[in-house]
């Protein structure tokens, strides 16, 4: 989760098995959605509290807190960091907490559940391309204005039964506007649900759709804010009127890279824009990937956030990425089934005794496919884009045999494996091999995925290397 600027309030902590005692703290919420809390001594300095202490029992479910100008916090999975046992002068402990609710005050054992969860994306607006804010110029009479409508909601059916939708919020000029006058728009996702959802639900889809437009615009990009509301959480205003209480979500959340990507509209694999009529379906095939190719699509993104410190491990991961996708998308094998069945049988039969155990866990797996034949069929759908037929076969043989060397460090085909440069190429054409999938897989066709490779200098840099 990105945090541009940190958090830092001072309030009073207790815990809601215990109201009655609350002790004074601080709290800090830094950039990755690193959450500490530290107060003066410890949340129970009875016998029995320091007993547990001296036991290494340090978690603490929940924390209520009330800090400084936000008000009510709840604070969620937290567990001592460090312990300053009281000794008669000020002793400070430092809390680790995992999620931290600033709104409102849950009790010991209620569940946090939602029916709207809205968060930011970075690099949303430049991918949704849609503005509200109209510049006039009339240069003769010196003369400019500005005006703003603001755009329709964009709602999409999600398959999960949940509601996505597009919103977009602006800001008008304050006063005095006598030096400057400033109107700015923000677009947001909103995840709606009818019946009270769980967090953790919410968390699961709004992942989802970040590493979807992360995807999409080929930058790791981060959540930077969510707000909350429950339909059971109303706050009374006036005259018996009530309305939901806002709360705002802290958490480390996922895809998160320390550097802030630089977002750029023709960088971008595609756009709102392009899906603009099928975007409902194009993003629920995206979601509905991740029941089946989930490790793929996780070794993908971790050579995206920079995961791997050196260039082997990226490579590894890439590699592993592509065969873990094949095996959750193909059903092909080596050769019919019922056949292999009956050749496995014949061979166990005709092997002596002692060595029959361990045949049969060789033959386990032997008929599905080689990394070879894997990759094959990897590239075939894309070959008119992957040079020629002997460039082709030379790619497949160097990612195998690099897997191998660097796996199993075999040296039989060692003047195929890529070293240093020749690695990093490698990885950039497996990269862009792992897209041209993923667009298929999200709905695209095979004219339009080819049509985005043409309108992508990134990707067609990705495959010419060394070409």
């Amino acid at each position: 989760m990105r945090i541009k600027e940190e958090i830092r309030k001072a309030g009073y902590f207790w815990l809601p098995s215990n109201p009655e005692r609350k002790i004074p703290g601080t709290l800090s919420i830094t950039d990755g959605g690193n959450i500490e809390l530290e107060v003066v001594g410890l949340f129970d300095e009875s016998i029995e509290g320091l007993n547990r202490a001296f036991a290494g029992k340090n978690e603490l479910d929940r924390i209520i807190g009330n800090i400084e100008k936000h008000g009510l916090v709840t604070l969620d999975d937290c567990f001592y960091k460090n312990l300053a046992f009281p000794t008669g002068g000020i002793s400070r402990s430092t809390i680790h907490v995992n999620k931290a609710f600033i709104g409102y005050a849950y009790d010991e054992k209620e569940n946090v559940m939602f029916n709207t969860f809205e968060f930011s994306v970075e690099g949303i607006d430049e991918w949704v391309g849609i503005s509200g804010i109209l510049v006039k110029h009339m240069l003769e009479n010196r003369t400019a204005s500005i005006t703003y409508a603001p755009p329709e909601e964009i709602s999409m059916y999600l398959n999960n039964g949940m509601t996505l939708l597009i919103t977009f919020s602006w800001t008008l000029p304050g006063c005095p506007t006598q030096k400057e006058a400033k109107l700015t728009q923000k677009i947001y996702f909103k995840l709606k649900s009818e019946r009270e959802t769980t967090f953790t639900d919410f968390i699961s889809t709004s992942y989802k759709i970040t590493t979807f437009i992360g995807f999409a615009i080929d930058r790791t990009v981060c959540i930077d804010s969510i707000t909350a509301t429950s339909d059971k959480i109303q706050r009374e205003i006036s005259n018996g009127e009530s309305i939901t209480v806002p709360i705002s979500i802290y958490y480390p959340s996922l895809p998160y890279t320390k550097d802030v990507p630089k977002i750029d509209k023709y960088r971008m694999l595609f756009t709102y824009g392009q899906i603009r009529d099928n975007a409902e379906g194009i993003i629920n095939n995206w979601i509905d990937a991740y029941d089946t190719i989930d490790p793929a699509l996780n070794l993908y993104f971790s050579v995206k956030t920079g995961a791997h410190k050196y260039i082997d491990g990226k490579f590894l991961a890439l590699a592993q990425g592509l065969e873990t996708y094949h095996r959750r998308t193909s059903t092909q094998m080596s050769m019919d089934e019922k056949a292999y069945q009956k050749l496995s049988a014949m061979l166990i039969d005709q092997c002596p005794e002692k060595h029959k155990q361990w045949l049969s866990g060789r033959l386990q797996h032997g008929n599905e496919l080689s990394l070879v034949k894997r990759i094959k069929s990897i590239i075939e759908p894309f070959e008119d884009i992957l040079g020629t037929s002997r460039e082709q076969k030379n790619l497949i043989r160097s990612i195998v045999d690099t897997r191998n060397y660097l796996t199993h460090y075999d040296r039989t085909n060692k003047s195929m494996v890529a070293i240093r440069g020749e690695l990093w190429v490698l990885c950039q054409k497996m990269e862009a091999i792992f897209q041209l999938h993923l667009l298929q897989v999200l709905g695209f066709s095979e004219p339009e995925v080819k049509s985005i490779f043409e309108n992508s200098s990134e990707l067609q840099q990705k495959l010419n290397q060394n070409r």
